[in-house]
């Protein structure tokens, strides 16, 4: 029968509710063995949501769960399109994939839980307007509001015109509306001259 040290047992107990969601591989950069993980499992203590990822037992998820587990996946992705756009509140799409942007030469993850829609993106485009956002007690990087909004037109033909303009005018009536701001990434994304129409309208 498998012996096992209390003290460690207590810290990796310790370690998964205070981080509210872990992978397995956080619990071996504290130097403790993966198995513990098992036994917590077994004893009622803790619950496995996914290959690898676990919580406290009783947890609850919130709306936001499928991104603080696309981000556990895929620690160098950042939110974007219309996932960003659903956390911002800025489209009435309901993305049944977690959409993601990672480096242009970056490896192409391949978990099916949750699916993911890989984009690639590179430079200013990817750096430019992450936000860091404390979801399920993981930090989740999300693009800003504005910087989404220039992805939607700048990605028009993945997501449809109509989804970027409701981003625009659901922005545009939002607290977080700064011109400014939107035409900064506007200009990296470079699609001022497909924007500039747009915004005139709703001037």
């Amino acid at each position: 029968m498998k012996r096992y040290s209390t003290t460690k047992l207590d810290a990796t107990k310790t370690l998964v509710r205070k981080q509210g969601v872990l992978r397995a591989r956080d619990v071996s950069a504290q130097g403790l063995p993966r198995s513990y993980l098992q036994r917590l499992q077994e004893q009622g203590v803790i619950e496995r949501l996914g290959p690898g990822v676990y919580a406290s037992a009783g947890f609850e998820p919130t709306e936001n769960h499928t991104l603080v587990e696309a981000a556990l996946r895929v620690p160098q992705g950042v939110v974007c399109l219309l996932s960003a756009l659903r956390f911002h509140q800025l489209t009435t799409q309901t993305p049944f994939q977690v959409w993601l942007a990672i480096a242009i030469h970056a490896w192409r993850p391949t978990a099916s839980s949750p699916p993911l829609r890989i984009v690639h993106m590179g430079g200013a485009a990817l750096t430019a307007g992450i936000e860091m956002h404390k979801i399920e007690g993981v930090n989740v990087p999300v693009f800003s509001a504005a910087k989404t909004v220039a992805d939607c037109f700048k990605y028009r033909n993945k997501i449809g015109l109509d989804v970027a303009l409701e981003a625009l005018r659901e922005f545009r009536a939002s607290k977080d509306w700064q011109h400014d701001d939107l035409w900064r990434h506007a200009k990296i994304c470079r699609v001022t001259n497909v924007m500039r129409p747009y915004l005139e309208v709703l001037a």
